[in-house]
């Protein structure tokens, strides 16, 4: 894989983009304003210094080039006086400079004493000569000659101080910088690490091996993630032994009627047989047939049920009726395995629903009731109102844990070879949710009801009735 479109360099590549905004935030929030803050204290600094040279230079006898080489290191600055030659051009000439040896003619027409001697009030500013940079500030001096006094400091120190937050800034950033690219290139190749082992699992589970736990210490998404990759490793293990332990169950189921039937054949085609042995015979062949039917039926229910392709019919069901049937198709089976067998009726309870799907999920449930309780254990047909068809038996009760699986497909809560093929009470679930109702299981020791709710056909009835609107009077 390229490594540029790697987990890691991208992450790096966010946070270097992160890390660089941040810094251009920083600087352009910081060092133009610290800029103007120190340019603007200097200049109020002159400002305040040059609005009391007026009165001093007035009263001083001083001549005015002796007055500024004095005022010059009590201001800290360069001071310059100024005569007005012209007032139409507005001409200034400088009389007085305390910059020793310095020619005053770079100051002949500066701005700020210009502006000042024109308005006749203070002014300041900033102006550039050359390669330099100045803070100025000039007053008008009342009464003149001379006119005008300008105070000129030289920004130098000032904007060197700007220049080295700046290069401490950007020494910051590149720093920062190369942290970010390798925190965040370390943290996202261990970051990478844990999803290629995710992956790994998860081509391991897609080829079939289940063995091997898919395990993450991490509590964020990733481990999250590699938790529900356990579960359903889990699951499919599960699913995987469900499987196999079916398919040995229904090779059983299948090879176990064909060699009964293949030997009851063989023995028929005997001639001598006597006409009450041939009965018994084709009357076990017809068992071993229905074992295959119902298992076929089971298979091709869960097919269909699988592929959508299976549709019920909606009708006005009497439950009762349904329970009555149910009770008199199991009779026969009851009395033999030594159940006694009883419907309760509670109501008037009618569904909404497939007769022949309620009938259905009533055989599997009645005969899961009949097959695996004690001999001797009441079993009772309940149906309650609304709509509610409920197989109740006194046996020995079904655990938590099993309780929590019985719906799921293969399970098989008996050990060994059992006799069904563990999809009766999945079908059962899936035909009811179908109908849009639910097969539910209560059970503790002694009690145990797998209950099917359906809709109400009475509740539709009035919903759909339409309510007779009030005589007018």
């Amino acid at each position: 894989m390229n490594p540029l479109r790697s987990v890691g360099a991208r992450l790096s590549l966010a946070l270097v983009v992160v890390v660089a905004l941040a810094l251009a935030v920083v600087y352009v929030a910081l060092v133009p304003t610290l800029q103007r803050r120190l340019v603007d204290a200097k200049l109020s600094q002159l400002r305040r210094a040059a609005s009391a040279l007026p009165s001093q230079l007035a009263d001083s006898e001083l001549a005015p080039q002796d007055f500024v080489t004095n005022v010059q290191s009590s201001v800290n600055a360069r001071v310059v006086v100024f005569n007005i030659l012209s007032r139409t051009p507005l001409t200034l000439a400088p009389v007085a400079d305390s910059l020793e040896g310095k020619n005053a003619s770079d100051v002949a027409q500066d701005p700020v004493a210009t502006r000042a001697a024109a308005r006749g009030r203070a002014e300041s500013g900033s102006v550039t000569r050359g390669d330099e940079q100045y803070a100025e500030a000039a007053v008008p001096l009342p009464g003149g000659p001379p006119d005008a006094l300008l105070l000129v400091a030289p920004l130098h120190d000032t904007l060197a101080d700007v220049d080295l937050v700046q290069r401490r800034l950007l020494v910051a950033g590149l720093i920062a910088l190369a942290a970010s690219v390798a925190l965040g290139y370390g943290a996202a190749s261990a970051f990478a690490l844990r999803i290629r082992r995710l992956e790994r699992a998860a081509d391991r589970i897609a080829g079939g091996d289940l063995s091997q736990p898919v395990r993450d210490e991490g509590d964020d998404e990733v481990g999250q993630l590699a938790r529900a990759f356990e579960r359903m490793r889990g699951r499919l293990a599960q699913l995987d032994d469900a499987r196999r332990a079916f398919i040995a169950n229904a090779s059983h189921e299948l090879r176990t009627p064909l060699f009964s039937l293949a030997g009851f054949l063989e023995l028929l085609r005997d001639e001598e047989l006597d006409d009450t042995t041939r009965r018994e015979f084709l009357a076990t062949a017809s068992e071993q047939v229905g074992r295959l039917t119902k298992l076929a039926t089971d298979l091709l229910d869960l097919s269909r049920l699988d592929a959508g392709r299976m549709r019920v019919e909606h009708e006005e069901v009497d439950l009762a009726a349904e329970a009555e049937t149910l009770a008199e198709e199991f009779q026969p089976v009851a009395l033999g395995a030594d159940h006694p067998l009883d419907v309760v009726v509670e109501g008037r309870p009618a569904a909404w629903a497939d007769a022949e799907r309620v009938l259905q999920i009533g055989r599997i449930l009645l005969e899961n009731a009949l097959r695996h309780t004690p001999a001797g254990t009441p079993v009772r047909i309940v149906v309650r109102e609304p709509a509610q068809l409920a197989v109740v038996d006194e046996g020995p009760g079904i655990s938590p844990e099993d309780a929590a699986r019985v719906f799921e497909r293969f399970t098989r809560l008996e050990g060994g070879i059992a006799t069904g093929s563990g999809l009766g009470l999945a079908i059962a679930r899936d035909l009811a949710s179908l109908m849009g109702g639910a097969v539910t299981l209560e059970s503790r020791p002694g009690w145990t009801e797998f209950a099917l709710s359906l809709p109400s056909a009475i509740s539709r009835e009035n919903a759909e009735t339409p309510v007779p609107a009030s005589p007018v009077a």
